[in-house]
């Protein structure tokens, strides 16, 4: 079995009971018209170029490939036995860009960490 992981672009500001309900709404076949956000297009770029989909080289984290992306969000089904960097550059990714992060198996939500000046 497969451990899911997706990454959402919504509105600045969002909660995460507004990523739970956008999943929701994807998961009853309702989906954005509109093109896709670029920082998921961004983010995509970034953890393909690390861990290809497109083909699946035997070795990838990825138990289904290519990814399932649609213009608010990316769905990543991982094999379980993928090593921790994979998860710790998910999550990396999403918080460069601005990604909030659900964990399928217990409808965890990660908002992107904060912006520290420098």
């Amino acid at each position: 079995m497969s451990f899911d992981l997706s990454v959402w672009a919504l509105m600045d500001g969002a909660t995460p009971e507004d990523v739970r309900a956008a999943v929701q709404r994807c998961r009853q076949g309702e989906h954005a018209k509109r093109q896709p956000d670029h920082r998921l297009v961004a983010f995509y770029r970034a953890i393909t170029a690390s861990y290809p989909d497109r083909p699946a080289a035997q070795g990838t984290p990825w138990e289904v490939a290519p990814l399932h992306a649609a213009a608010d969000h990316i769905e990543m089904n991982l094999n379980p036995a993928c090593e921790d960097q994979v998860l710790l550059d998910i999550e990396r990714l999403a918080g460069e860009h601005r990604l909030m992060l659900f964990d399928a198996q217990d409808g965890s939500v990660y908002p992107p960490p904060a912006r520290v000046p420098h």
